[in-house]
Parts: structure tokens; sequence; C-alpha cells
């Protein structure tokens, strides 16, 4: 039987790999021109269902299909969640064949901020006090990066808000990491397909025409979909979310100093204060979440020790009274 340790210690690893592969995704995506974002997007999600597809088929689930056909309501969500996430991947793999590099690794650095915006606006839900200032210092390094740039960082902006609806939607849905995939993707499934019919149809698509590899690079986006998804999924059951919420800081580190030391973008004083400002912010949602995780801890330790205490003690036998010897 596998320790507990070794379970963490796996998970871990998992982790890593996950946000360690989504950070380096950028090396992959210049890989594939002259194939315009488009078109890779579509090539992304035709091949993603016939991976996720064949895993599920290897592994023979499929009875989360006739359940979910069977509820309009969480379909519905996955449709929404469909539409978010191909906003996403489409820009973000437009803004790295681009040159937009850093403005994307951005968007994943301000992603926790923009959630906790959308807890606060949508759920109603009230913020600790340095969550609060992590918001403030956020909103402020947007504004010094507008003005950096000279235009509201959109990339970033609409990166961060659509990954973060992404989220919220499925945490709503609440389905299995290959289910959703599957499931997302069979929803863009058509519509990419039509696409790249329509595309070959008028001598513009790439795949072929550009000789096996870089077919079977196009083909290769299923992969570098699928399998990040799948170590994150193990990573999830077998560590904490506290740890997950680090670990999901390696991506646009990854990203960042891709962008500087191999793409060699521009940084300019005004833009390492903006990002300056959001380090700041994710430090604080950082301290104030460890705090809060170990301050639960604390008051769950000592609420198990007082619940066995005084379980103890009322299982312990009555003490028996002595006999009072009578007054004659």
């Amino acid at each position: 039987m596998t320790s507990a340790t070794e379970q963490q210690r796996a998970g871990l690893l998992y982790g890593i790999g996950a946000y360690g592969m989504w950070g380096l995704v950028p090396l992959f995506w210049p890989l594939l021109k002259p194939s315009g974002a488009i078109e890779i997007l579509a090539h992304r999600m035709v091949w993603s269902l016939a991976l996720v597809g064949l895993v599920l088929l290897v592994l023979r689930r499929w009875g989360w299909v006739r359940e979910l056909l069977g509820q309009p309501r969480k379909l519905g969500l996955i449709s929404l969640a469909a539409t978010v996430i191909t906003v996403n991947w489409g820009l973000y793999i437009w803004s790295v064949n681009s040159g937009h590099v850093v403005e994307a690794s951005l968007g994943y650095f301000i992603n926790p901020l923009v959630t906790i915006a959308l807890g606060v606006l949508i759920l109603k839900e009230r913020l600790r006090p340095a969550q609060w200032a992590a918001v403030a210092t956020g909103f402020a390094a947007v504004v010094v990066l507008t003005v950096g740039y000279g235009r509201p960082p959109w990339i970033s902006l609409v990166l961060a808000f659509s990954f973060a609806t992404y989220g919220f939607v499925k945490k709503k849905v609440n389905i299995g990491g290959l289910e959703s995939l599957a499931a997302e993707t069979a929803i863009q499934f058509l519509p990419a397909l039509g696409f790249l019919l329509w595309l070959g149809s008028q001598g513009d698509a790439t795949f072929g025409a550009e000789g096996a590899g870089h077919a079977a690079l196009l083909a290769a986006t299923g992969v570098v979909t699928a399998i990040p998804l799948i170590c994150f999924g193990a990573a999830a059951i077998r560590i904490p979310l506290s740890t997950i919420g680090l670990l999901q800081y390696l991506a646009p580190v990854f990203q960042f100093l891709l962008g500087i030391l191999y793409f060699h973008e521009a940084m300019p004083p005004e833009r390492w204060a903006g990002f300056a400002l959001v380090w700041l912010a994710l430090s604080l949602l950082t301290w104030d979440a460890l705090r809060t995780a170990r301050t639960n801890r604390i008051r769950a330790a000592t609420a198990a020790r007082a619940a066995a205490a005084q379980a103890a003690e009322a299982a312990a036998p009555a003490p028996t009274a002595e006999a009072t010897p009578s007054v004659r």
C-alpha cells in the first residue's frame, strides 16, 4: 500500500509537471508556423477530442455521457465553458506567435485576482483585509501597465477574465478533468472540423502542405493539451488545494522568463513597475492564504482534541458512591 507521504510526493511531481508544461508551451506554438492561430486552434480542438476519446475508451469511462445528456443545465454550462476556453486558447496562441508572450503571462499572473473579483461580484463573497489590499494593488498594476503600454493590457485582461470564468463554470459543472475536456472538445469539434475542411477547400490549409513533420506537429496539439491536464488531475487528488494554489504561479513565471530571455521582448521601466505591483498583490494573497490555512488547521486540531476529550469523559464509568454508615 502506498503511504500518504509517497502519494503527496507523487502529487507534487504531477503538479510541477502540469504547470511546468503549461509554462513551457510558448516554445511549441511558434513551431506550427506558417499555420495561423485559428487553424492551430481548430487542430487543437480536433486532436484533443481524438486523444481524450481514446483514453476514455481504454479506461472504459463512458457512463457519464448518458448522465450529462440528461441534464440540460449542466450541458449548457459545459457549452459556456467550451466557448470561453476557445477564446482563451485562441488568443493565447495568437499572442505567443505575435510576440506578446510577456503580456500573455501577465494574464495568468492576475487570474487569481480576477477570480476573487468574480467571487465578490457574482457570489457576494466577503473578502479579508489582505485580499482587498491585493485586489486594490492589482488594479493599480493595471493602471500602471496601461500607461506603460499606451493602451489597456487587453491581452492580459481577456486571458485572465476568460480563464477565471472558465474555472468558475467548471466548478459549477463539477465533473472530472478528462470527462470535462472530452465534453468541451466534443462541442468544439464540429465547428473546428468544419473550419478546417473549409480552409482546405480554399487551398489555404497547411496540414499536409508543409510536409509530414508539420502535420505531425499539428496533430501533437492534442497531446500538448491533454497531457498537462491529466497530470493536473493526478496532482489535484493527491495534494492540498493550497499547494495547487502555489504551484499555479509556475506557469506564468516560466512564460514571463521565456518572453524576456528567449523571445527578447522589451521590458521598459514602467512595465517592470506594473509587474512588480502584480507580484506584490500575489504575495499578499499567498501570505493571507497560508496564514488562513494555518489558523484553520489549528482550530480544527483544537476542536478535535476537545471532542476526543468529551467522548472519553462520556465513555468513562461513573464513580461508585460509597455507602454512608447509618446513624443509630
